[in-house]
């Protein structure tokens, strides 16, 4: 029994050495499946092919769990198509969890051995050997957390909205696996606009998405010892105290700046400004729905959602962007420069400088991709820059929340919003294992000089 643990390990070793290959070939085939079955005429309501850039378009907002669409997700497509969104949902969801959490062990495995030992006391990681089990738990843990937020939104649309029983569980059902997978697909034309001061819709939701953003080694970690913040690991630190400056500061900001918007919140009573200013808090983090206009929110609010949406979520987890994890460390190497620190040091732990110049190297690639996307999409369309900027942001971070004009941008926009999402999808998590990965010593040191910044 041992000898076939270790010999799946080998394979595991050797498959994830070129995880790039493994990522891009993965999701790219099972985009592709998706954009076959959604051409087809029993995909879309009408009973005519929807075409091949508009399944394109959904299948690789589905797969990488985006939300932007090109086409109304309640009127086009058939059940046929929406029971493929759904899992074209799962699939995508599921495999962002599993690859990320495999890619963590298999960087724990390739350290030196005391490092590892420490590192495995610390996050009480798994090793090469316990892959299966790290795939059963994810998958048995994503369906648990489903089948919850299911159970809330089938009671409410059932009590609340008068709908059949066998509707409801399908609305619930489809509502559960998008917020959980942070994709931000609706059943409803106007996503939840209509559910905007309704707290028994909002919250299971948006606690969906806070914890599919979370991601695994985090969520259990937290079921381990939630009692004893001071045993937790550097990335449950970071990840869990982030999230909630972000999510509160916005919060704030949201009720502070769309006030007295009467497009948005200004029609809403005290208790329903605050639910929904806190629910556009959470859905930045890469969830994608929407319970305001986007659209006719104030442009400080749409700077707030861009620096959040490119921020995004945990590591390891459904959600987008460089990871709120990324972003917390960096904060203490800023801090850490600030006050003339040589060390970077998180809690009782010190940041090792390799992370450190991925953290950089992570962040300043997402900038450049950022800005080249936003450049050619002003070439592309004739919308302004705060638009454009909002709509490749919302990609590239896999958030799926839109002003509004990604319905209209033409084919060539359209493409490029694919490019942008899939790349984004596969983009940090590629990159962050590679570089955990390519670690290599020089056997020498060229001789030191200072150059002056700023």
């Amino acid at each position: 029994m041992s000898s076939r643990r270790q010999g799946w390990g080998s394979v595991l070793l050797d498959r994830f050495n070129r995880p790039a290959q493994v990522v891009v070939t993965g999701f790219g085939t099972v985009i592709l499946i998706g954009t076959a079955l959604l051409t087809l005429p029993v995909a879309s309501a009408s009973g005519e092919s929807a075409g091949v850039v508009a399944a394109l378009f959904t299948s690789t907002s589905a797969v990488c769990v985006t939300g932007l669409l090109v086409v109304d997700t309640a009127t086009h497509w058939s059940v046929f198509g929406e029971l493929v969104i759904a899992g074209l949902i799962q699939v995508g969801g599921l495999g962002i969890m599993t690859l990320a959490t495999l890619f963590t062990v298999l960087v724990v495995g390739r350290v030196g051995l005391r490092a590892r030992m420490a590192l495995q006391t610390e996050t009480k990681s798994l090793t090469v050997p316990d892959v299966r089990r790290v795939v059963r738990n994810v998958v048995l843990f994503s369906l648990a957390c489903e089948a919850v937020i299911a159970v809330f939104l089938t009671a409410r649309f059932v009590i609340g909205y008068g709908e059949p029983f066998g509707r409801a569980l399908y609305l619930g059902g489809f509502h559960a696996v998008s917020s959980f997978n942070n994709a931000g697909f609706a059943l409803w034309p106007d996503n939840l606009m209509r559910f905007v001061d309704d707290a028994w819709i909002c919250l299971p939701v948006a606690l969906g998405v806070i914890v599919g953003g979370l991601g695994f080694p985090v969520v259990f970690e937290l079921a381990r010892s939630w009692r004893h913040p001071r045993r937790w690991s550097v990335l449950t630190r970071v990840t869990v105290g982030a999230s909630v400056v972000l999510i509160s500061l916005a919060t704030l900001i949201f009720l502070m700046t769309e006030w007295r918007n009467p497009r948005t919140m200004g029609r809403l009573d005290d208790s329903g400004k605050l639910l929904a200013s806190f629910f556009a808090a959470v859905m930045p983090r890469s969830g994608g729905f929407n319970t305001v206009d986007i659209g006719e929110m104030n442009p400080s609010s749409w700077l707030v959602t861009e620096i959040l949406m490119f921020i995004g979520g945990g590591s390891a987890s459904t959600a987008g962007g460089i990871k709120v994890t990324t972003f917390g460390l960096l904060a203490f190497i800023v801090w850490a420069e600030l006050r003339g620190e040589t060390k970077v040091n998180v809690g009782h732990r010190r940041l090792a400088e390799a992370t450190q110049r991925q953290a950089v190297t992570l962040t300043l690639m997402a900038v450049a991709l950022v800005a080249l996307g936003t450049y050619l999409l002003m070439v592309l369309t004739p919308y302004p820059l705060d638009r454009v900027l909002f709509e490749v942001i919302s990609a590239f971070s896999t958030n799926g929340l839109s002003t509004g004009i990604t319905v209209d941008v033409a084919t060539p926009g359209h493409v490029l919003l694919v490019l942008l999402m899939f790349v984004g999808r596969i983009g940090p998590l590629t990159l962050g294992s590679a570089l955990a990965l390519k670690e290599r010593t020089r056997r020498y040191e060229l001789p030191e000089e200072r150059v002056i910044i700023g």
